[in-house]
């Protein structure tokens, strides 16, 4: 029969049936059978080109959310790459000392604490949706407040109303991606508010390059007043991707999150299987109700053992992915290549823009990398490749002296360090942090791991100059590279694969620490099965 026979072959088979083998024939408009074989295998190539649309349109759906979600990102990294050239003019326009520049420049990441902290008890209280909203207003204020600043004193206001917004934004865009998306894509998916920072990272750079002419009163001001046009695109977003489902779950809105999952899920009959897996997570269970849970904040402080090792694992991925120096090495790379040699401010502007784009095209490697051999590989490969690229800078910069050579090699370093960063760490780290927390403290959680991305974020960028002067740039250099060889046992240590699993699944790979590798191994071989 035609039906057993497509269930055996596959899709392939379908179409060399509707192909030379079709016995149709047209009669005023309409189809006559010939037999009974035929109708079975026509019935179900009609459903199998349903089911193909339908994938399209969820696809499409989700990838254009995941998209709209990431458009705060573009407001981070845009900051850090125009402060790295802006910062010349300011000095230049308002005078500051350079502990000055230390403070401006590391004030955004501190004050960022503070909105990542309240982003997640904000976003279970108002919802996703609506934090990334907020994030956007609070950020667009502070850079209102910048651009016309008279003073030192103001810009600092700015800056401290900027790092807010920032705060709430990068905590939860992963976390909203992560609860929309396909098991088999989330990854890829929740890896684009990282695309969308280096994005923003070579758009300021490119900005500091095109406006570097202009007088030096202005031409700061005017960097700055661009980061405020995303906020176009971000409230035209908020009117098109929904609300997330586990969210929606969590407020007893089952039939609203029901409706979500029908649009972000490629197979009608998954999406009860899901919402039932969502629920029970919730604590809510298949009837709607559940027993009492605990505050999440006295969870979180008072952690199970597998909560604990989640913290862990999540705070301390973020903390290494900044204490390594990137934030360091993107504000300060003119700096850097100061200190190699190079003086002239449009060369310096321009040595940053290959900085931007080397970052922003690694960032495109990981993306298709990530839900293929997963999280950890890519770990590895970079927090390795990060470790041997800063030590090189360090041996450039304290050994080579200053001159062309020492310039290609600082050049080639800097380039070198910020590709590992962007095939791993930076992508990888946002996403563990969306995947590993259980629903009920999820966005809480995350919420820490961002602290500690954003705390030691600000402790390098506002100590990075103080310490190059007390040690050299080149020592400082060493010091990051024996920072990121740490970061690579802390990978093996610490960090489970968790590709190709639903966040559900996930939790259970912290429940027995000593089975982990075991059964990563079982299920990794499973998955293979699977696919053959």
């Amino acid at each position: 029969m035609g039906l057993p026979k497509i269930q055996e072959n596959g899709n392939m088979e379908v179409g060399l049936s509707l192909g030379a083998n079709n016995e149709y024939r047209r009669m005023d408009g309409d189809s006559e059978l010939r037999n009974g074989d035929d109708f079975g295998e026509d019935y179900d190539a009609a459903q199998h080109h349903r089911q193909m649309e339908r994938s399209k349109t969820t696809r499409k759906y989700v990838f254009a959310c995941s998209v709209f979600a990431s458009l705060n990102s573009v407001l981070l990294g845009y900051d850090v790459g125009v402060m790295s050239g802006a910062i010349l003019f300011i000095q230049e326009d308002l005078k500051i000392t350079e502990v000055q520049q230390e403070v401006l420049i590391g004030i955004l990441s501190v004050m960022s604490l503070l909105g990542s902290l309240g982003g997640g008890r904000t976003s279970d209280a108002i919802g996703r949706k609506w934090t990334m909203g907020l994030a956007a207003i609070v950020f667009q204020l502070g850079a209102v407040v910048m651009t016309i600043a008279p003073t030192f004193r103001v810009l600092m206001i700015g800056r401290i109303l900027s790092g807010i917004g920032i705060g709430f934004g990068v905590m939860i865009a992963p976390v909203y991606i992560a609860e929309i998306s396909p098991t088999v894509a989330r990854g890829s998916l929740t890896s684009f508010p990282e695309i969308f920072i280096n994005l923003g990272i070579l758009l300021g750079y490119v900005s500091n390059y095109v406006f570097s002419g202009l007088p030096a009163h202005s031409n700061w001001r005017v960097m700055l007043a661009v980061g405020i046009l995303p906020s176009i695109f971000i409230a035209f977003a908020l009117c098109i991707i929904p609300e997330s489902p586990r969210w929606l779950v969590l407020q007893n809105r089952v039939d609203e999150a029901r409706s979500v999952l029908l649009k972000t899920n490629e197979h009608e009959a998954e999406v009860e299987e899901r919402l039932a897996e969502i629920q029970l997570a919730a604590g809510h269970g298949s009837s709607g109700g559940g027993p009492e849970q605990k505050a999440v904040w006295r969870e979180l402080l008072s952690p199970s053992p597998a909560l604990a090792r989640m913290l862990i694992a999540g705070f301390g991925i973020q903390s290494f992915q900044q204490i390594t120096g990137i934030d360091a090495t993107v504000y300060y790379s003119p700096k850097i290549f100061q200190a190699a040699g190079i003086r002239d401010k449009s060369k310096l502007l321009a040595a940053t823009v290959a900085v931007g784009v080397t970052k922003t095209a690694f960032i495109l490697i990981a993306i298709v990398l990530i839900d293929r051999v997963g999280r950890k590989p890519l770990l590895y490969v970079s927090t390795i490749g990060m470790t041997v690229c800063l030590f090189s800078v360090g041996v450039t910069l304290s050994f080579f002296g200053e001159g062309s050579f020492a310039v290609a090699l600082a050049i080639l370093g800097v380039c070198g360090n910020v590709a590992f960063f962007s095939v791993g760490i930076g992508p990888v780290c946002w996403v563990l942090t969306s995947e590993i927390f259980p629903l009920r403290v999820r966005a809480q959680a995350s919420a820490l791991g961002a602290v500690g991305n954003r705390l030691c974020s600000g402790f390098v960028a506002m100590s990075f100059l103080s310490v190059a002067h007390a040690i050299t740039f080149g020592g400082t250099f060493f010091l990051f590279s024996a920072i990121s060889a740490v970061s690579v046992a802390f990978v093996y240590k610490c960090i489970p694969e968790t590709k190709g699993k639903s966040l559900e699944q996930i939790e259970l790979l912290f429940e027995d620490r000593y089975e982990l590798q075991e059964s990563e191994v079982q299920l990794g071989d499973a998955e293979r099965l699977v696919q053959k």
